[in-house]
């Protein structure tokens, strides 16, 4: 760690948003470039900085700040620096050398304990005078604020959203409750809340800690895949979390129970604590989706048999029973779940329905969770798909930094059907926003594979429905996708029924590389892709055509380890590709990278066709396209949408060479290379591997250890999610029957 004080000489860069600065500070004699979010830097403040030096490949030696301060200027020259910089309304340079002139040194002071004095000086009256003492109040709580909150470690960029939130009021909002930000303040969680109120020697059986902290453990479920927690479990892990009694506890669950904080009832014979919003959204779900199942519309197909062979004409198919029986069920009832694994004839059953609504003038809309998703049946049926948030209209509120959806119940999506694909994808939430935009007389229709992995999102929505036995499901078993004796839907059908997968066939497309146990399965893995793969087959591009799926994160083969070792042999350094390092990794021009986290208020605009948008989504892939160091941005193309990040907003993209079989869901790739290799028993799973084979178009390869591969198919361990939306359905069917 290096400590420095200087004069502030010039701004090279400062993001007002989140006051992400790049400057250069005389020390002594030598200019030194400083980095990091330091909002109230100016040209011409004395301050002192904090911080460690790094190395800019185009830039040279840095300080990465952690800590900076200002150091109130106490020359005469600069003083008249520091008020001609800039930084505070009202003043200029002329202005500055006036009030110097006027009250020498005082003139700080002057300004703010006694501003009205400043019209002593030509050319400043009552007005500007105030304009220039709220200006320079201003700056001067900010950066008691910032000071404040850095010295508890907090980021100046959080610090930023905080102070926008309580203004002068931030550090009272602290020091009487800093819980209150984890309610107030996106980005704040409990952990962050609670070391400030720690540092602040605040009361660790408060009623305002517990309280939160219930709550935190309740979003921490959420974050696991749980709509819930039983009650006890709630208990234990805040009494473990908190070092609180449990009696406390248990008063405070009442309290935030008898306030509508959380809501507390029976499900599968537990008592359930939900956070509010998760609990309505699990009632909503249950109710509308048996009110929209009594639609009935079989007076409008009476003559549906004729109608699907007349398609079985026109396209020289023929469907089996089941996809018949399928396609009959579907446009006879108001909610209907098809079902099926790859290969069943999913998309197939999807076209015939809509020609058969098209026949009659009724109107169908499709879509699907993801941009990869819906434009995969965009290709497949040739009919548009939006993903679910545009055909839900998505706005943005940057307050509250949750999507709000202009089509709801008050304004209904205008369709006679609705289908969606790849439901498995679909959490609680996004389900309870999609059905209040479903009106009264609209039938929807529910695609997916319930043996795919479940929605990254709180829930078990697709399975949750089809468990309930109370929602019309055609199941589809039979594999139709043969013609061409690709091994790939053949092995994903073994795979799911617990039966090992036909390996290496010649000519075949499903291969697996047996590793000797002396041969590191990462180096194995980049001379795969980068050398075997091409040779075998030329048409292939080893970072546009071939995916690693990685079970990992951590380990040898897992996600972070693979991205450095295929980046520095697909995108090795150039002296034409820029580089920005972000942590543990180098960001590259011309790098592959995926959107981790749903970002509902970045801008995109197609180069294609110029349209406009907001929103890039969790899983979506794309390219560098540049790296302007300038301007602090990285540009980055997903298809034909161009995307500027902000440097302050890097923690949102990943290295995506490599990724895991969680975040591949909806997506589809020419081929599929999987690591298998032992690791965590809830990772070693039937139908992780079933979702990573499910994924390629052209070709599977899984290289590693055969055992673990038996292990994994053999296990059929679904990892229990806390749901109650099957229960619910069944209850609120037998309410109203």
């Amino acid at each position: 760690m290096i400590d420095i004080e200087g004069v502030v000489e010039n701004i090279v860069f400062k993001n007002e948003e989140n006051g992400y600065t790049v400057a250069k500070i005389r020390h002594n004699k030598d200019l030194v470039s400083v980095v990091g979010h330091i909002p109230f830097i100016n040209i011409g403040q004395r301050v002192k900085v904090q911080g460690e030096w790094v190395f800019h490949p185009n830039f040279g030696q840095q300080i990465k700040v952690h800590y900076c301060e200002e150091v109130k200027p106490s020359t005469i020259e600069g003083i008249e620096r520091y008020l001609a910089s800039g930084l505070i309304k009202g003043i200029g340079p002329a202005t500055a050398k006036k009030i110097v002139e006027r009250f020498g040194k005082d003139s700080l002071d002057i300004i703010e304990m006694n501003p009205d004095k400043l019209t002593e000086v030509e050319g400043i009256g009552p007005k500007k005078a105030e304009k220039i003492a709220e200006s320079f109040k201003e700056q001067r709580q900010l950066k008691e604020v910032m000071v404040f909150l850095q010295s508890y470690g907090i980021t100046a960029g959080l610090g930023i959203k905080i102070f926008k939130r309580y203004g002068e009021e931030t550090n009272a909002v602290l020091k009487s409750n800093p819980y209150r930000l984890c309610d107030e303040v996106s980005g704040v969680g409990f952990k962050t809340a609670d070391r400030i109120a720690v540092n602040l020697g605040y009361d660790m059986m408060s009623e305002e800690r517990v309280k939160a902290g219930i709550k935190y453990i309740l979003s921490q479920c959420i974050a696991n895949g749980h709509v819930y927690l039983p009650k006890e479990e709630l208990v234990k892990e805040c009494v473990k979390i908190l070092n609180v009694p449990d009696e406390i506890i248990r008063e405070q669950i009442i309290m935030l129970n008898l306030n509508k904080e959380i809501y507390i009832e029976n499900v599968d014979n537990d008592e359930a604590v939900y956070l509010r919003y998760y609990y309505l959204s699990e009632l909503y779900v249950a109710r509308k989706l048996i009110e929209l199942s009594f639609q009935n519309y079989n007076q409008d197909f009476d003559e549906i048999e004729e109608e699907i062979k007349e398609y079985e004409n026109e396209n020289g198919i023929e469907l089996a029973k089941e996809q018949r029986e399928a396609i009959e069920k579907a446009v006879k009832n108001g909610v209907c779940v098809i079902t099926g694994g790859p290969g069943t004839g999913k998309t197939t059953i999807i076209k015939c329905i809509i020609k058969l609504f098209e026949k009659r003038g009724l109107s169908v809309v499709l879509a699907a969770p993801t941009g990869r998703a819906a434009k995969r049946i965009t290709e497949t049926t040739g009919y548009e798909a939006k993903t679910i948030h545009r055909l839900l209209e998505m706005e943005y509120m940057p307050e509250n930094e949750i999507p709000i959806f202009t089509k709801d119940e008050e304004s209904p999506i205008e369709a006679h059907a609705i289908i969606i694909d790849e439901a498995s994808m679909i959490d609680i939430l996004l389900m309870n926003s999609l059905l209040k935009a479903v009106a009264k007389g609209t039938r929807l229709i529910i695609v997916g594979d319930v043996d795919q992995l479940p929605s990254v999102g709180a829930g078990n929505v697709l399975r949750d429905i089809i468990e309930s036995g109370s929602i019309c499901v055609a199941k589809l078993n039979k594999i139709f996708r043969q013609q061409d004796k690709s091994l790939i839907t053949i092995n994903a059908h073994k795979i799911n029924n617990g039966e090992m997968p036909i390996l290496n066939e010649k000519d075949k497309d499903f291969f697996f590389i047996e590793l000797d146990g002396t041969q590191s399965l990462n180096d194995e893995l980049v001379k795969l892709v980068s050398e075997r793969l091409p040779g075998f087959k030329k048409d292939i591009d080893p970072v546009k055509d071939i995916q690693i799926l990685s079970p990992m994160r951590k380990g040898d083969a897992g996600v972070n380890n693979l991205n450095i070792s295929m980046q520095s042999v697909l995108n090795p350094p150039a002296k034409f590709k820029t580089e920005k390092s972000f942590r543990e990794f180098v960001f590259r021009r011309f790098d592959k990278v995926m959107q981790i986290k749903n970002n509902y208020n970045i801008e995109w605009e197609s180069v294609v066709t110029g349209e406009k948008g907001r929103g890039v989504f969790n899983g979506d892939i794309g390219y560098i396209e540049d790296i302007d160091l300038e301007n602090q941005q990285i540009i980055v193309m997903f298809d034909d949408r161009k995307v500027e990040y902000d440097f302050s907003n890097l923690e949102e993209l990943e290295l995506a060479y490599a990724i895991t079989i969680h975040k591949s869901q909806g997506s589809e790739f020419k081929v599929v290379v999987i690591p298998v290799c032992f690791g965590p028993p809830m990772l070693m799973t039937r139908n992780l591997i079933y979702t990573g084979v499910t994924r390629a178009k052209e070709l599977v390869v899984l290289i590693g250890n055969r055992a673990a591969l038996k292990y994994m198919i053999k296990n059929n361990t679904i990892t229990k999610r806390y749901s109650g939306l099957r229960c619910r359905i069944i209850n609120y069917l037998k309410a109203i029957s």
